[in-house]
């Protein structure tokens, strides 16, 4: 009630699109991602309430900075989950899917992690498997500015920097066909995709935006083909 319409008075994003939010039942937010505080625009833009996953740490201070790190992810909806692959990720998509089950709004990020460099990468097909799963309609975001606003490394956003948040139409998957079918995902991720790169105006990196492989094993299963979740 306090700090989101406090942030959104300091720092006056420009909305566009928000009546394409439908106001009840679940819904995927699927943005582009730029800066960290791509998971503090996106709900502070919402006309409804937003949960997505955080990084547990962000839970976990003591100190005073700590503490109002913790209440104020509470605060615009985050949900904190241990981060990494194999099983955590598996949580992870448990719990997106047991909040879309609900019937609430959660938000991801189909590239899987923030573009350093301003490109759009290719989507991971983890948002389109909740949506095929649960029969979510996934609802397209495009960020533009957060990361001049905040540049990795900032510790504060910076006030007067402008930050839009596109909103586009709801997009309904369930055509590409089964959850189960890796074509099916692949297609409804390309969807997704393209509805963002639309509402973005990125440029396309063309391929996943992924940690560099340490080793010839890693290097030999980066390229190979593998769907990335």
């Amino acid at each position: 009630m306090i700090l989101i319409p406090l942030t959104r008075l300091i720092y006056r994003p420009r909305i566009e699109g928000r009546a394409n939010v439908p106001m009840d039942g679940p819904i995927i937010i699927a943005s582009n991602h730029l800066s960290f505080i791509d998971s503090i625009a996106i709900p502070v833009a919402a006309p409804r309430r937003v949960h997505f996953l955080a990084k547990s740490s962000y839970f976990e201070g003591t100190s005073l900075k700590g503490r109002f790190v913790a209440n104020f992810m509470r605060a615009v909806g985050a949900i904190p989950v241990r981060r990494g692959a194999g099983q955590a990720a598996l949580d992870a998509l448990d719990a997106q899917r047991k909040l879309l089950d609900q019937g609430l709004a959660v938000a991801l990020y189909p590239e899987g992690t923030r573009s350093t460099d301003g490109r759009l990468y290719k989507g991971r097909t983890g948002v389109a498997f909740l949506a095929l799963q649960t029969g979510a309609k996934v609802v397209p975001v495009g960020v533009i500015g957060t990361d001049k606003a905040m540049p990795v490394g900032a510790s504060m956003p910076k006030i007067g920097s402008k930050v839009t948040i596109r909103f586009g139409e709801p997009l309904d998957l369930s055509h590409h066909g089964a959850a189960n079918s890796g074509r099916a995902r692949r297609g409804a991720t390309d969807e997704i995709m393209a509805a963002i790169h639309a509402l973005s105006e990125q440029e396309l990196a063309g391929v996943y935006n992924e940690v560099p492989a340490q080793g010839t094993i890693e290097k030999i299963k980066q390229a190979l083909p593998h769907e990335r979740r």
